[in-house]
């Protein structure tokens, strides 16, 4: 069952995939779900004053944080997890943690200097910088063009894999809020087996097509 969602981002609601899935058959999940801020509603996301404002379309993904049976079925399906925004929901994760992961995205405007991420490994807080401020990014070279409210920066994401993401076994990585599709283009440049879902056919379609952009 599993084949079928192997190294592809799929359509649909994620519990019904991960009630698909057996025990344990992922070996991480790198995921970020929604907070619960109600930030699509407003449509247009940056900087007004500073004439940097990018409209992705009201919607309602992120009106509420997922149920607590979303992160219930996450840690049955997976060995390991990296969740975003835990701090946003740890009612619904329930699990303390002694590994939080501090994403320093070196801010200078209104917006959060740091993003943590929940996990379950057992090792010491770490902080990884990024940086991730309006037009400037940490690659400029290679800058990403931002197809999600709420994109998570590749190279962050394979930052993490490295640290995390133990090569050896061959083992999945899952992403079940798939977003702009970040997850899968990290885990394809580092050569990791992914599986990513995502529910919003806007974002489905706009990083399946950053996906295939990679891949060419």
């Amino acid at each position: 069952m599993i084949e079928k969602y192997l190294n592809k981002i799929t359509l649909g609601d994620c519990l019904d995939v991960m009630k698909e899935l057996p025990d344990k058959c992922i070996d991480l999940i790198l995921t970020d779900p929604p907070y619960g801020e109600k930030m699509s509603k407003r449509g247009k996301i940056g900087s007004s004053n500073k004439g940097v404002v990018k409209d992705y379309g009201k919607s309602d993904w992120d009106d509420k944080i997922p149920e607590k049976i979303y992160f219930d079925e996450m840690f049955r399906v997976s060995k390991n997890q990296i969740i975003f925004g835990g701090n946003f929901m740890v009612e619904n994760i329930n699990k303390n943690s002694s590994c939080w992961i501090v994403w320093d995205k070196q801010n200078t405007g209104n917006y959060a200097d740091c993003e943590l991420a929940w996990t379950s490994f057992g090792s010491a807080v770490r902080k990884f910088t990024y940086i991730w401020n309006g037009m400037i990014q940490q690659d400029m070279k290679n800058k990403e063009i931002r197809i999600h409210p709420t994109q998570k920066p590749v190279g962050l994401l394979e930052k993490i894999l490295r640290e995390y993401y133990k090569k050896e076994t061959n083992g999945i990585v899952a992403d079940f809020f798939s977003g702009s599709g970040s997850t899968a283009v990290a885990c394809y440049n580092l050569g990791i087996p992914f599986i990513c879902v995502e529910k919003n056919l806007k974002h489905y379609e706009d990083s399946i097509q950053r996906l295939k952009d990679v891949q060419a």
